[in-house]
């Protein structure tokens, strides 16, 4: 026990490593990544002071990555991102001047690094990371943004024996908000996209989790049945028993012993019962638990049966058009019963059409019934399989292996309908095969 468990201490290790190893690795390619960006973005500029400071797109970008590389320590950010940007200017100042001196790019350029660096070094004192706050990360960016830009501005009018002066200070606080809140304006939209995207994911999940519970809900409801078939099998042998007991008159077989074998089965059944009570329970529980609605919008349902069933569409290679029209003022109804009627007559109407078709799904309140009506232009049900189509067991689709399928969807559509009143029809006409379920309303809504 000892060996398995430092065997499985020293994988998690291993595991840890590797995890870290690839954020390293991710982390330093990123760098990379923003000390070639950064400094092509600062090209993008104009000189609001007489040509000697520049305002470009590469703080925008710095800043942003700050915020949004978390993992990445900010001071060596800048750092790199300084020396970076001071170095492809140099590199610029040596190709585009015709009597290029190292000594003048240089006494130019040093104040662009030591932008950069105090810009990352004030970040990382203030701690501007362990914020959320919009405003609150606003008002910290045009700090930084005036602190360093004043800065980069003295040692630039000092290089060239000038003073600062309030009108240049006033132009560096109003560039300062703007670019601040540029960068913040456009994290808000990031994390917009991200909370939509995820947002999109979660009703993604509780789609598939909505389907497999109303998959799950068809299956209790032929559990129940078989609690109930089981219960009346286990009354009738016990009657039996009892009339075989009671029953005298001389066999070669004595009637005693037919009235325990009878008892016997009795037993069993009743074991079986109970095996199947418990399996019951347990779905039943799964089914209503409280973090998932049991009752939902008519308009809702019918979205998540046509996105559903856009992607099986999708899977099995067909370009179907899903058509919905819903009329009246509906309740909220029963998640896993309308589900369970409409998504198996529209994903049969998917596997009849050949190739290219249309499905229409219409839900219309006609006083204290609704009617559910599914329309496909595929080739419709034979006329010889009509009466047989809602039999128990009775399929015609098979798997590419010639396995045949259950058979046993239209039987549990047609049996629910009728068990809560209602019924279920099929109609065709020429290149149009319609089935048309009506239930009473009541049977579908939440109860008081």
């Amino acid at each position: 026990m000892l060996v398995k468990r430092q065997y499985s201490r020293n994988k998690s290790q291993k595991v840890d490593d590797s995890k870290s190893k690839e954020l390293q690795r991710r982390d330093f390619w990123t760098v990379i990544a923003l000390m070639v960006i950064v400094p092509i973005a600062g090209e993008l500029n104009f000189h609001p002071f007489d040509n000697i400071f520049r305002v470009s797109f590469g703080t925008p970008i710095f800043f942003f990555s700050l915020l949004y590389f978390r993992n990445i320590n900010s001071v060596i950010l800048g750092l790199l991102v300084g020396v970076s940007v001071f170095s492809f200017r140099i590199g610029l100042d040596w190709l585009l001047w015709g009597d290029f001196s190292l000594s003048s790019s240089f006494m130019i350029r040093y104040p662009t690094f030591l932008y950069y660096l105090s810009y990352a070094l004030l970040f990382y004192l203030l701690k501007v990371n362990r914020y959320q706050h919009p405003l609150l990360i606003g008002v910290f960016g045009i700090t930084l943004e005036i602190t360093s830009s004043l800065i980069e501005l003295i040692l630039q009018l000092y290089g060239i024996g000038s003073a600062l002066t309030a009108s240049e200070i006033n132009n560096i606080i109003i560039i300062a908000v703007f670019r601040s809140f540029f960068v913040l304006a456009f994290i808000n939209m990031m994390k917009l996209y991200e909370l939509r995207l995820k947002e999109s994911q979660i009703r993604k999940e509780n789609e598939n989790m909505l389907m497999h519970l109303s998959n799950l809900y068809v299956e209790s409801v032929y559990l129940k049945k078989t609690l109930q078939n089981a219960e009346t099998i286990t009354k009738e042998s016990y009657n039996l028993y009892r009339n075989m007991n009671n029953f005298k008159h001389d066999y070669d077989v004595p009637i005693e012993e037919w009235g325990s074998k009878a008892l016997r089965i009795a037993g069993e059944v009743h074991e079986i019962k109970k095996d199947n009570q418990r399996i019951y329970a347990g779905l039943s529980k799964l089914i209503t638990s409280e973090g998932l609605p049991e009752f939902m919008n008519v308009y809702d349902l019918a979205m998540m049966v046509v996105r559903i069933n856009e992607k099986y569409a999708a899977m099995l290679g067909k370009e179907i058009q899903f058509i919905t029209k819903i009329k009246g003022q509906h309740p909220h109804y029963h998640i896993y019963l309308m589900l369970s009627f409409i998504n198996n007559l529209v994903s049969n109407a998917v596997e009849a059409i050949e190739d290219v078709g249309i499905i229409s799904i219409s839900i219309e309140k006609d006083d204290n019934w609704i009617q559910c009506k599914v329309v496909d232009n595929g080739p419709g049900v034979p006329s010889k399989n009509m009466k047989l189509i809602f039999k128990p067991g009775f399929t015609s689709k098979y798997r590419d292996d010639g396995t045949p399928s259950t058979g046993i969807g239209l039987t549990y559509i047609k049996e629910m309908a009728v068990e809560l009143g209602g019924e279920i029809l099929l109609t065709q006409k020429e290149r149009e095969c319609m089935f048309i379920i009506r239930l009473p309303i009541k049977s579908l809504v939440e109860k008081g």
